[in-house]
């Protein structure tokens, strides 16, 4: 039985901790300190138990047969989708797509709007279809998995892609988004948070703007949906994804969420069994949403364990996470900016940003310096972030990136920072050889 606080007004890690069975090891003789949620989340003892308790006395397959595991299965997958379309501030559950993960759901949004655009769908499908000369904007700061398909879309239908710039900092703002979005814009594609810099966009003042253009607005909530309050009704986006691993949950599954009007109208990419209506030889016609998404064999297991995370984030109190993770970032920022030779990317100290940063120690690569944290014990993430154009932006090759959550304690953030600022001396690094480049 999971020993969960029940109040979001404080969070206190050091009781969380003892949900989380992993936490509790040594890393090369050291107490473990993982600084590496922001790429997969650990998972409490309640979601363990909660996917081995379902897949021991009810798995089955999900809107099929007659029996009853079939029958029960069924149930509980449908529960664990409402489950997270609550969380989220879904209308119905029916706005909920169970995806592999939050590639897969942005995948399925580009793929659906290049379907449209070759004209399937139907009459519905014709508000998603890309001409050349239409615009696809995202920023400059994107993850590949909300860049990468939208070259593709644009290669393929002539539409033109374009980008938010960002600055030396790899910061960009309303102010520079603004001018971008006009009368061509007919897609705006952004992370709500940025996986590398832990900016938090301007979301409802960037839907207003491109809604009053006729845009349609993709959300990559991936690094919002496990740390602060979400709902995307209110936000006002058309479609957003996020992954379960990133939220105590189960790898391989993610969703992705649409206004209901717009998943029934979006052509599916991905076709076989359990979402069509009629099957001949010859054409095929589809459900509606979500199933019309969801084909062949779902991964129930995992949903059941994502909802099991869901609820385990209900009792913690998002807002008390977001308001942990916010105190925790300013310890970092402040902490590393104050070391010789760290230049700190994203908002600067005292301007608020999600729980990570993502610095470059000068003279020393980014592997380096996560081998040399990962011999205390701490574990970072280092390379980058499958954010390539925002690290050529910023004139880095890789950066160092550490990143919190509800279980992280302010002792593992002063490890961190300790750490770190032993690296250079430990590599033989002086001043003179930090003004040599930061490759």
């Amino acid at each position: 039985m999971d020993v969960v606080i029940t109040t979001s007004a404080a969070l206190d890690p050091t009781v969380l901790r003892l949900d989380f069975p992993i936490l509790d090891q040594q890393v090369n003789g050291y107490p473990l300190a993982y600084l590496d949620s922001g790429a997969t989340a650990q998972r409490p003892r309640s979601v363990l138990d909660a996917e081995r308790t379902f897949l021991e006395t009810v798995n089955s397959a999900v809107h099929r047969g007659a029996h009853t595991l079939a029958a029960l299965s069924t149930e509980a997958f449908e529960d664990a989708r409402e489950t997270v379309a609550r969380f989220i501030g879904a209308a119905v559950p029916e706005e909920v797509v169970w995806t592999s993960n939050a590639t897969d759901g942005l995948n399925l949004v580009a793929y659906g709007v290049l379907n449209a655009s070759l004209g399937r769908g139907g009459a519905d499908a014709r508000r998603f279809a890309l001409q050349p000369g239409d615009e696809i904007l995202v920023t400059e700061a994107e993850h590949h998995a909300n860049l990468v398909p939208w070259q593709e879309v644009a290669a393929s239908t002539g539409a033109v892609l374009r980008y938010v710039p960002v600055d030396d900092r790899g910061v960009w703002s309303l102010d520079d988004a603004r001018p971008l979005i006009t009368a061509r814009t007919r897609i705006l594609a952004f992370a709500h948070v940025s996986n590398v810099t832990g900016l938090v966009a301007p979301v409802a003042d960037l839907v207003e703007l491109a809604h009053a253009q006729g845009a349609l607005v993709v959300l990559d909530a991936c690094q919002s949906a496990p740390h602060r309050p979400l709902d995307l009704t209110a936000l006002g986006v058309d479609f957003a994804a996020f992954s379960s691993h990133k939220m105590l949950g189960p790898s391989g599954i993610g969703v992705l969420w649409g206004r209901e009007e717009l998943l029934n109208a979006l052509p599916p990419f991905r076709t076989g069994g359990s979402m069509i209506s009629t099957v001949t030889m010859e054409s095929s016609t589809f459900l509606p949403a979500p199933q019309r998404f969801e084909a062949g064999t779902q991964p129930v297991s995992q949903a059941i364990g994502l909802a099991e995370a869901v609820r385990y984030l209900e009792r913690a109190g998002m807002p008390g996470v977001e308001a942990h993770e916010e105190l925790l970032a300013e310890r970092l920022v402040v902490g590393l900016e104050a070391i010789e030779g760290i230049r700190v990317f994203g908002p600067a100290a005292g301007i608020p940003r999600a729980g990570l940063a993502s610095f470059d120690v000068a003279g020393v690569h980014a592997h380096d310096v996560g081998q040399y944290l990962d011999a205390q014990g701490i574990a970072v993430r280092v390379g980058h972030h499958c954010a390539q154009p925002l690290h050529r932006r910023l004139g880095v090759a890789a950066t160092t990136r550490a990143s919190t959550y509800l279980y992280t304690t302010d002792d593992e953030v002063d490890r961190l920072l300790a750490g770190v600022a032993e690296v250079r001396g430990y590599f033989g690094v002086d001043s003179a050889a930090s003004s040599a480049g930061r490759d």
